[in-house]
């Protein structure tokens, strides 16, 4: 192939991703890796039961948006105690970012089940409340596992 055909298949420019396309793909990235996790927690374990793919891809999104909202919520209540000091503060602030990453689960719990009724269903101790949260520990600890692939791939 001649330099000028080859030039021909290259793009005229090559720029560099937004800040929204990033973000983009940040987030359907974190979605489909939740979407996997979710099926195959599905497929091998009886206390996850959901009654098709369609509606695993709508409680991965759910999912991901109420992650993402506990994660912001957590935060903001650090960023609330930083400023304060005192043993008493520090203690509230780990209390209430407990409180919050805990209470959060029994709040995606009730939010699957309004969303979906029957057909997204966590089983098990507590309620299903135990098999939520190895769900959601799997689906933070393969998706920073895929992250920091990618980033160590950029090296």
């Amino acid at each position: 192939m001649q330099t000028g055909q080859a030039a021909a298949l290259l793009p005229l420019t090559a720029q560099a991703p937004t800040n929204r396309q990033r973000l983009f793909v940040r987030y359907f990235t974190a979605i489909l890796i939740d979407l996997v996790v979710l099926n195959l927690f599905v497929e091998f374990s009886a206390n996850v039961n959901i009654d098709s793919f369609a509606t695993s891809l709508l409680a991965s999104i759910l999912l991901q948006i109420l992650l993402k909202a506990t994660v912001a919520v957590e935060h903001w209540v650090a960023t609330f105690f930083e400023g304060k000091s005192g043993g008493l503060m520090r203690f509230l602030r780990f209390f209430f970012a407990w409180l919050v990453l805990f209470g959060s689960k029994f709040v995606i719990l009730e939010a699957l089940a309004m969303a979906f009724g029957d057909r997204v269903r966590f089983e098990g101790a507590l309620h299903g409340i135990v098999a939520l949260v190895v769900v959601i520990v799997a689906m933070i600890v393969a998706e920073e596992a895929i992250f920091r692939l990618y980033r160590k791939l950029g090296d």
